[in-house]
């Protein structure tokens, strides 16, 4: 059994995308961060960085282990279950940039983009610079889609990560900037392709509205 500390945003969404993916047994543990649930002394002891998602995985020998940090539960998964992650050589390398793509780029600009476009004093410069960025994203992602269904070229945890953070920016973007985003075909169809899956929008439903 995992324990799965999430909430309704991207990163806690690529977890639960993956359990329903694999069918691993899991309960989920809601941290209202509108609440500071992520403030208190349980989950501030299981993160100390006080963010979701974060793990503990009963289903292990000796203690249970607990782990933080959404990029690090998906190989930690990934490994556990022999899933979405290819053991070795040039595909796994493969899947190991996109998901660091998506980590270090995908999730920090569209989350900058989205605090600066929708903040109460809106603030020209951050709203032009993280948007644009953000578009730039996107583009090198619909290059990186070109002539392949996924990100690595099979279904893997990086396409599981990234496909939360742009499903919520899609409709914003498309609404902001339509000429930009019917260019971007690749990450359209990409989009489309995921948000089907049985799986995906199970994963997409956690945690339940209270």
């Amino acid at each position: 059994m995992i324990d799965l500390y999430t909430w309704t945003t991207p990163n806690g969404r690529k977890v639960s995308i993956f359990l329903e993916e694999t069918g691993l047994e899991y309960k989920v543990v809601p941290i209202d961060l509108e609440n500071g649930d992520q403030q208190g002394t349980e989950f501030s002891a299981l993160n100390p960085n006080q963010k979701i998602p974060a793990i503990v995985d009963h289903g292990v020998k000796g203690d249970p282990i607990g782990i933080f940090e959404s990029g690090a539960i998906l190989i930690y998964l990934a490994e556990k279950t022999g899933t979405f992650l290819p053991a070795e050589g040039r595909e796994r390398a493969a899947v190991l940039q996109w998901l660091m793509y998506q980590m270090s780029h995908v999730g920090p600009i569209l989350g900058q983009a989205n605090h600066f476009a929708t903040h109460s004093e809106p603030v020209p410069y951050a709203i032009e610079r993280f948007v644009g960025e953000a578009m730039r994203i996107a583009g090198v992602l619909n290059t990186g889609l070109e002539g392949r269904e996924y990100l690595a070229g099979q279904y893997s945890i990086a396409d599981i990560a990234t496909y939360p953070w742009m499903s919520a920016a899609w409709g914003p973007f498309s609404a902001m900037m339509p000429e930009k985003t019917s260019a971007l075909t690749n990450v359209d169809a990409w989009l489309s392709r995921l948000g089907a899956r049985e799986a995906v929008q199970r994963g997409m439903a956690v945690p339940a509205p209270a």
